[in-house]
């Protein structure tokens, strides 16, 4: 139970609270201006100051140049502490708590505790186990998300949807935490966010695969299936070819002599191209030189009438035999000379073969073995193709994982909607509880003419906790809703151990309801909180608490110290800012 909430600053003007209702009031006085509200007042601000104390992160209110050296004090009672704690924090100093007495390290048997600063973060586990029984295994449930819904925060919208306790809260966080409150099996409620971000992860990637960049880093099975294949075909030809490879001592020199005679023969076969295409000029050389005639000289002149004289003719007989010999000497050459080219060719041919016989036996000589060099190079291609394979295989699970995953999830959520559901139906207990509770308060605030219930269902992606109040869907209405569930689970969690004894509720939450409902809704508050033992604080504008003293309702009793109002020093830190 909250006892006191105060600060270090002389202005600030300290709340009292006390069991069964507390109503902090708002007043607006007469030398109010139509431009001052009430809005400024504190009444939300004291909602801000008692999470920053119960472990909320800092915020503006409390590092404000006006508030950042302030110490804030919450006096509270504390499970298995018979005095009172009290919790400081100073938004300067916003990552320590000062508790007194030391609730996380005192020792039990010392006749009187002192006080001792912890972490924020160890003040929330110790929040945790003390007001809600959290276990250290039990991932999934937060405190401060439980504290957002005992303490709604109309600056995270705490009031626009009664299953969250803010607008960015995961859906299936929240209620794996109500279900906890309700008693309910809340592991399966989570079970559904786990599986809300497979999918998701499932959607991202599935996406990716149809980007043109990453469908090339992500892949289809169907293509890393081939290319495996080619992998795995590679590694075995790699390790075959290591398995017989022998390492040679004169690798290296047996390979400069096989290169040595590879290009001989070369050298070999180019002359010989040269040498026929010269024996195939001198053999058609041989068949153009024939002896030389004049005879056609002779019959050339006796057409002509003339008739050669003996000296001319022997000087054409003188000719004639001069290149007759010419004839002769140039056929020797041209026989000589093919005989030559003839037998070289022979001799070149035969050369050949010995060095096509010698690298045949050189090439045999490589190719079963080699330089320890090699070696060494073929075994780091092989560690290079099986990381690949490796990297291949990852990619090919990975793919084939997303291919299969939607099936799977569809497939694991039917079964988890059919394991709720049972689970729901073996806690028929509780879920009538809460049922029952809820029907009772809303019919307290309408009657019974609006068949109010509260069911759990199990869906196929959720958990659906259903409020169901027959009524036009109005601000008013849906706030009503949102008490009646508020109460319901805060009386069970505290009935079962399960969380604390106190609910805060801001003025918002009766904005735009009726004042019947307004002035049913705090009666029905203050009866159920002195039967439960409990306490439930609200803050409200005067002129709304009016509404409900008008229709019966007595407030006196709960209104508590102090009373603020709009005038510069009245509200809850006695300053304006």
């Amino acid at each position: 139970m909250l006892r006191e909430l105060k600060a270090s600053d002389p202005r600030f003007r300290p709340v009292s609270f006390g069991p069964g209702l507390n109503l902090l009031i708002a007043d607006r006085t007469f030398a109010s201006t139509e431009e001052q509200s009430r809005n400024a007042v504190g009444k939300t601000s004291m909602v801000e100051l008692l999470h920053f104390l119960l472990g909320a992160d800092k915020t503006p209110l409390v590092t404000r140049r006006e508030n950042k050296s302030t110490t804030f004090e919450l006096v509270m009672d504390w499970p298995g502490v018979d005095i009172p704690l009290k919790v400081r924090r100073c938004g300067r100093e916003a990552a320590k708590v000062d508790l007194d007495p030391d609730i996380l390290g005192h020792d039990p048997d010392t006749l009187f505790p002192r006080g001792g600063s912890v972490g924020v973060r160890e003040w929330r586990f110790a929040l945790e186990r003390g007001l809600f029984g959290i276990r250290e295994g039990d991932a999934g449930l937060s405190g401060r998300t439980l504290l957002g819904f005992y303490l709604r925060r109309t600056e995270k919208n705490g009031f626009a949807d009664a299953l969250r306790p803010n607008t960015q809260t995961n859906r299936h966080h929240a209620t794996a935490n109500l279900c906890y409150l309700f008693g309910m099996d809340w592991a399966l409620a989570q079970r559904y966010g786990d599986l809300s971000e497979r999918e998701q992860t499932r959607r991202k990637l599935s996406a990716a695969t149809k980007d043109p960049v990453w469908k090339d880093i992500v892949g289809r099975s169907g293509d890393l299936r081939g290319q495996l294949t080619v992998a795995e075909h590679r590694i075995g030809e790699l390790r075959s070819q290591i398995a017989e490879f022998q390492v040679v001592p004169e690798y290296e020199e047996i390979r400069r002599e096989a290169e040595r005679v590879d290009a001989r023969i070369r050298a070999l076969r180019e002359q010989d191209v040269v040498d026929q295409r010269n024996l195939a000029d001198a053999e058609r050389s041989m068949e153009e030189a024939r002896e030389p005639g004049h005879d056609y000289l002779e019959r050339t002149y006796a057409e002509m009438g003339v008739l050669l004289g003996d000296q001319v003719r022997a000087r054409y007989d003188q000719v004639e035999e001069f290149h007759r010999a010419v004839v002769r000497n140039r056929r020797q050459y041209l026989e000589e000379e093919v005989a030559r080219l003839r037998e070289k060719l022979v001799a070149s041919e035969r050369e050949r073969k010995e060095l096509g016989d010698r690298q045949a036996g050189l090439l045999r000589t490589l190719k079963e073995g080699g330089a320890l060099d090699t070696l060494t190079v073929m075994q780091s291609a092989l560690a290079k193709e099986e990381a690949h394979k490796q990297l291949l295989q990852r990619r090919f699970e990975a793919v084939r994982t997303l291919e299969q995953s939607r099936r799977q999830i569809d497939q694991e959520k039917a079964a988890l909607e059919d394991e709720v559901q049972s689970d729901i139906e073996a806690r028929r207990e509780q879920e009538q509880q809460a049922s029952l509770l809820f029907n009772r308060f809303a019919e307290y605030l309408y009657g019974d003419a609006r068949a109010p219930y509260l069911t759990f269902q199990a869906r196929r992606s959720h958990l659906e906790i259903e409020l169901k109040l027959e009524a036009d869907d109005s601000t008013g209405i849906s706030n009503m809703k949102m008490f009646c569930f508020d109460l319901a689970w805060a009386v069970i969690a505290h009935r079962g151990g399960r969380g604390p004894d106190f609910l805060v509720h801001d003025s918002k939450l009766y904005d735009g309801v009726d004042e019947r409902q307004v002035a049913r809704a705090l009666e029905l508050a203050a009866t159920v909180t002195r039967e439960e033992g409990m306490q439930y604080i609200v803050t409200m504008n005067s002129d709304d608490l009016a509404k409900a003293e008008r229709m019966g309702f007595d407030a006196t009793p709960h209104v508590i110290e102090p009373r603020l109002d709009d005038s510069d020093t009245g509200g809850l830190f006695g300053f304006r800012f």
